[in-house]
């Protein structure tokens, strides 16, 4: 079969499309036909090899996928092969045309949901899901600001904190990008260029603030998220790509919260609330991941380009 291969950490042109065999399940894994596999930022941090969880070399990189189960090792008990499903982990990566993935790993992916959307499921809407509500806990009738609401983790928290109840502010740059998060629930878009959107967005608020932000890059805008936050407000780091000057008495005078995430700090009783939450709103049709992007799978290395320099509206993914 055909699949990306990483030799040596290094720049997206280290990504190779190679022959690799064909590997079979045992146990309680399952072998999944990949029809599509997504791009995500953290992709880009462990292929540099500077990450806390850089994999072993070589590897084939990818968690993100969505396709159909092939064959299924002997202990596998919810699956069986012709069985649609999202990937949420891989033991062999899913940038490939086949990805050997532990049981565990995998959802059910409804009828009413492509393969190219299923592959933007688990990483986006696990991580919006655990920011929202597993860690800053947000409630119906709260305002939340969503610091970067046009790529696919943004946009999935549009979706979950709309759904919920929430009053959703967004920020974005690009004239697509507000519009994508318009699109998907948000009641309010900001320009995150213009120097004057955490007043402008505080004033929308009537001068109480937010209760909540996703904040997607902390680097550049924590020092500042207090110029919109509401009294006992509570910010979840999602995303960060550098250091910060930060002023903790701007905590202290708000009596703020702030939280740092990690996906891959999750426990199987986190990862399974978010599985099944995941599960009922994509059948329920309230979650509908928005692909922005496909490449083929050769173009691994345009796609880890696109996804760090470019404003992307939604989710990136390849086709092997």
């Amino acid at each position: 079969m055909k699949a990306i291969l990483v030799r040596e950490f290094g720049p997206p042109e280290v990504m190779k499309v190679e022959d690799v065999e064909l590997a079979e399940p045992t146990g309680t894994q399952v072998l999944v036909k990949i029809e599509a596999a997504g791009v995500n930022p953290v992709d880009t941090y462990l292929r540099t090899g500077i990450h806390a969880h850089a994999p072993n070399l070589p590897y084939t990189p990818g968690k993100d996928g969505a396709g159909v189960v092939q064959s299924v090792g002997d202990g596998v008990t919810r699956f069986k092969p012709g069985d649609r499903v999202y990937t949420a982990g891989s033991v062999s990566g899913t940038y490939a045309e086949y990805s050997i993935c532990d049981e565990s790993h995998l959802g059910s992916l409804p009828e009413n949901v492509s393969f190219e959307e299923g592959a933007g499921v688990w990483t986006p809407y696990a991580t919006a899901y655990r920011a929202l509500f597993q860690k800053a806990d947000a409630k119906a009738g709260e305002t939340v600001l969503v610091h970067g609401a046009s790529g696919g983790v943004g946009l999935a928290a549009v979706q979950w904190a709309k759904n919920a109840g929430l009053r959703v502010i967004g920020t974005a740059s690009s004239e697509e990008g507000k519009q994508a998060s318009l699109d998907n629930g948000a009641d309010a878009v900001f320009d995150h260029t213009d120097e004057d959107h955490f007043s402008a967005i505080h004033e929308f608020t009537d001068r109480k603030g937010v209760d909540v932000i996703i904040e997607m890059l902390a680097n550049v805008n924590l020092e500042r998220d207090f110029e919109c936050l509401a009294m006992f407000g509570r910010i979840v780091v999602v995303g960060n790509r550098g250091s910060v000057e930060f002023t903790p008495r701007q905590a202290m005078t708000k009596d703020a919260t702030i939280y740092g995430m990690s996906l891959f700090n999750a426990g199987k009783d986190e990862l399974d609330a978010a599985h099944e939450a995941i599960g009922l709103g994509l059948s329920q049709g309230f979650l509908k991941p928005p692909v922005g992007r496909t490449f083929p799978l050769a173009d691994a290395p345009r796609a880890h380009t696109e996804i760090i320099e470019t404003k992307a509206a939604g989710k990136i993914v390849l086709i092997p």
